[in-house]
């Protein structure tokens, strides 16, 4: 059963029953079910933003909104009326089309994955076959709203800001897509739904950490949070791609990346940390939503924290650690969790659909995925720890030369 399914099953036929026209209550139903879902990430991220701006006050030891309404709770609605009222302006010159049409599509794309997102047993927008297809899909149309708002805005800063992020972004998408095949391939479905249910009797976080983690890594980038908060760098690109982007305009930009950073959180929960599961969520399936929501706040929080406490770094330290490292890791993760899975078949320790609720018959399973992951694990950082050492080798080496850097002033100095 669905949210939407429900609405139009409960909705249609009263409208009917009062003689509207069965085709056109039929739609109104639909039209009403659609709003209530899509409207949801919307609503979450007015508290969001306040959420976000008193955190990063206690972390920097400061305030925070504090004077706009009890505890400073209306003070994004203010702000809202504040970008609501300002003045839109469109540059000359610019395809007028295109820019207007971005910040949309912006938002659109962030709230389309909701509509695949099971948050109980019986309320999902729509459970697809192909759900963690569609969000990857859907996703990647953020990307293209980025490259359109630097294109038509008919500035070259905004076109170099987006060239710089569309880099970006489509690099991280590889090891993020790289990492959902992981619980795809343990659930043997790209259904959302069937991805939680198979967690019920072990998490995917157990048998893959490793996946979990570069997906964690890779939607921070994906995103622009901290250390990967380079789609904007307002020191270097006059705020990049958004430059031109005044009031509500710009408002869809900043609203999307909020609504983004939760969507990951609950698409982290859903794909690794069994989602919706948890204690007497059959007999009470509205617990589901309260068990993501617990679960994805702590995700939600732990991104604020890295993005309050970790320093940027640089474009191509962010690139570097994407080609060779996450996306390496991301590739023999995938052949070790194949390989584990066909050797755990061949001992016969799979458990069985039936058992699919069963921790005990899940363990044997866990426990040899988990170390294999461990295995690998270890490797990688040793192998980091050599290349640490030889680089540091490299810089003690007694006599080394100190190559200078020009200075724009025909000055120079050492590095």
């Amino acid at each position: 059963m669905q949210v939407c399914e429900n609405i139009i099953n409960t909705l249609a036929p009263c409208l009917a029953a009062n003689g509207m026209d069965a085709g056109l209550a039929q739609f109104i139903a639909i039209l009403v079910g659609v709003l209530l879902v899509t409207m949801a990430p919307l609503i979450v991220v007015i508290f969001l933003i306040w959420v976000e701006r008193k955190y990063a006050a206690r972390v920097q030891d400061r305030l925070g909104p504090n004077r706009v309404g009890p505890y400073g709770l209306l003070q994004t609605f203010a702000d809202a009326i504040k970008l609501i009222t300002k003045e839109d302006i469109t540059p000359a010159g610019a395809d007028k089309a295109i820019f207007n049409a971005a910040p949309i599509i912006a938002v659109m794309s962030v709230i389309l994955m909701w509509g695949v997102i099971p948050f109980s047993p019986i309320h999902v927008g729509v459970d697809l076959s192909i759900g963690v297809l569609w969000f990857i899909a859907v996703g990647s149309i953020a990307t293209l709203a980025i490259m359109m708002a630097g294109w038509s805005s008919n500035n070259k800063y905004a076109l170099l800001g987006a060239f710089r992020v569309v880099a970006a972004l489509v690099s991280y998408e590889v090891p993020m897509a790289l990492s959902l095949i992981v619980p795809v391939m343990l659930a043997g479905s790209m259904s959302m739904q069937e991805i939680v249910n198979d967690q019920r009797g072990m998490w995917f976080v157990v048998l893959s950490p490793l996946a979990a983690i570069i997906f964690f890594i890779s939607t921070q980038a994906e995103t622009g949070r901290a250390p990967f908060d380079l789609i904007e760098a307002e020191s270097e690109l006059v705020a990049g791609y958004n430059i031109e982007y005044s009031g509500m305009k710009f408002g869809l930009f900043f609203a999307g990346e909020f609504v983004h950073v939760l969507t990951n959180a609950l698409l982290l929960v859903t794909l690794f940390f069994g989602g919706w599961v948890g204690p007497a969520v059959d007999q009470v399936p509205i617990l589901g939503v309260l068990y993501l929501t617990i679960k994805s706040s702590i995700f939600y929080i732990l991104s604020l924290h890295l993005r309050n406490t970790v320093p940027r770094v640089r474009i191509d330290q962010m690139m570097g650690f994407n080609w060779k490292f996450l996306v390496p890791v991301a590739i023999v993760n995938i052949i070790l969790v194949a390989f584990l899975l066909k050797v755990v078949q061949a001992l016969g320790l799979a458990p069985a659909p039936e058992q699919v609720n069963d921790f005990a018959a899940n363990l044997p399973q866990a426990i040899i995925l988990f170390v294999g992951n461990l295995a690998v694990t270890a490797v990688v950082m040793q192998m980091l720890r050599n290349v640490g050492r030889r680089s540091r080798k490299v810089e003690e080496e007694p006599g080394r030369m100190i190559e200078p850097v020009a200075e724009p002033h025909g000055m120079s100095v050492a590095h």
